[in-house]
């Protein structure tokens, strides 16, 4: 049955980012992904910064998933440092896994950095769950990569059948 209205476009960010917690760092990719996703036309209801670590980003997406049909977008963590662990965070909280997301975020940028991320991209119930790196430029060019198709996901997750 279709809807007489379309899904709302709703979004929330989340930066992993120990430097952010300590004060030591701005949360540049935060604000530039919550910009990049005004622009594009989404209501960026809630933003959040954690610290880095499997428990705090599973604990934090499992939290703002539940009840929630949108998107979710992490920033930060997805790199080989110690504690680059936003991956193993968010494969504990997503119920499925959307490969061929992450894999067209890695290749928005082949000749750059983009082939050492880790992201990983699921859903848990109603939610999309996007994993981006933190540098503002990769932040935004990653998302940007699968921005044109998250809006049809989204309608998909909320049971909707487009034509």
């Amino acid at each position: 049955m279709a809807r007489s209205e379309p899904v709302p476009l709703q979004a929330k960010v989340v930066t992993a980012s120990d430097g952010v917690i300590a004060g030591t760092r701005q949360d540049a990719s935060g604000q530039g992904l919550e910009d990049r996703l005004v622009a594009a036309g989404w209501d960026v209801v809630e933003r959040r910064q954690i610290a880095d670590g499997i428990e705090s980003v599973r604990e934090t997406l499992i939290e703002l998933a539940d009840g929630f049909c949108g998107l979710i977008v992490t920033t930060g963590g997805t790199g080989f440092g110690p504690r680059d662990l936003t991956p193993e965070g968010t494969r504990e909280a997503i119920e499925r896994e959307a490969p061929g997301l992450a894999e067209a975020m890695r290749l928005c940028n082949p000749d750059g950095l983009g082939r050492l991320s880790r992201a990983i991209a699921g859903t848990r119930g109603r939610a999309l769950i996007l994993n981006t790196p933190g540098s503002t430029k990769g932040s935004i060019e990653t998302l940007d990569a699968v921005l044109d198709v998250v809006p049809h996901a989204i309608e998909l997750l909320a049971g909707e059948r487009p034509h």
